[in-house]
């Protein structure tokens, strides 16, 4: 399953359950985050002022 930038974080977190470590290595403490069940991805890394491309990739390794 490919991740995407349109995914919820609450999504991809059920989904991919090894997403943690990787959004928490990107400083994204989406885990406990009551946002996580309405924010996309995309929606997070601006939030966090991430780039999004490194996070995708690394999601979708």
């Amino acid at each position: 399953m490919a991740i995407t930038k349109d995914m919820l974080i609450g999504e991809i977190l059920s989904k991919k359950p090894d997403a943690i470590p990787i959004l928490m290595r990107f400083g994204m403490g989406c885990v406990g985050c009551p946002s996580a069940q309405m924010e996309t991805l995309e929606q997070a890394a601006i939030v966090h002022g991430l780039e999004l491309e490194p996070i995708l990739k690394a999601l979708n390794e």
